[in-house]
């Protein structure tokens, strides 16, 4: 299975998302500021700053903060934050893609090499490893949406290109430049998605026995970490059995 989205179920069941609350609410509000600088701060005429704000809801994060991010933008206060992404191999040869939004490139890229090369992974030139993905929207939705058949038939309907139903949700993907549109019809049948998200899904992977997976997972969590990085995505697979011991640790 896909070793990424797994990683996030694991995290998600060991608590570190609560822990990360004020890390996950900073990030989304650099996000909204962001979105809101390239259009117009209003989420009825800006696709993407309407993503960046039902993405915020969707984590729970305050209206107040959300409507202090887009005024952020709206009176051209505080940084420049500049849209960069980074790509590197990770332990076992694992594609890594970082996407990060900085007002200092420097410190940045400093943060994201020595990440790497502490994992003992190496970064590289950008389109080293984005060859291995594809470019997609992914719509993600609570197991509560509804079932199976329920979702897969508001997908098709929706204009979508696949459905991955399991016991934590859904997950729906569409060609990325029709993800406002599909993620609006799903929204009219289904309700309001968990997130809406332009994402690097991979297109090949890469098999990792346990340890590897671990050296893995540090790695991505390390970057995860920092409040520049906004999205990590790397092509890893590991088994279900592999998975299912790594979140009883």
């Amino acid at each position: 299975m896909s070793g990424h989205s797994q990683f996030k179920n694991i995290m998600h069941r060991k608590g570190r998302q609560d822990a990360m609350r004020s890390k996950m609410f900073s990030k989304l509000a650099r996000e909204i500021t962001v979105a809101a600088k390239l259009g117009v701060p209003d989420p009825a005429m800006n696709a993407r700053l309407r993503l960046a704000v039902q993405n915020a809801r969707a984590q729970s994060m305050p209206k107040d903060n959300i409507e202090r991010a887009i005024k952020k933008a709206a009176g051209n206060d505080g940084e420049n934050y500049e849209e960069v992404r980074y790509e590197g191999y990770g332990p076992a040869g694992v594609a890594v893609i970082v996407e990060a939004l900085t007002d200092n490139r420097n410190r940045t890229a400093s943060n994201v090499r020595a990440a790497f090369t502490k994992a003992g992974g190496a970064l590289g030139e950008t389109g080293s490893v984005g060859f291995m993905f594809n470019r997609v929207g992914e719509i993600v939705y609570k197991p509560e949406a509804g079932d199976a058949d329920k979702v897969m038939e508001a997908a098709i309907e929706a204009g979508a290109d696949d459905v991955q139903s399991d016991e934590d949700g859904h997950v729906i993907t569409c060609a990325f430049e029709n993800v406002g549109e599909v993620s609006k019809a799903l929204e009219a049948a289904l309700g309001e998605a968990e997130s809406v998200k332009v994402v690097w899904k991979p297109s090949t992977t890469t098999p990792i026995d346990e340890e590897k997976a671990e050296s893995v997972l540090r790695l991505i969590s390390t970057l995860e970490e920092d409040d520049d990085v906004q999205n990590v995505y790397a092509n890893f697979e590991v088994s279900d059995e592999v998975m299912a011991k790594l979140a009883a640790e």
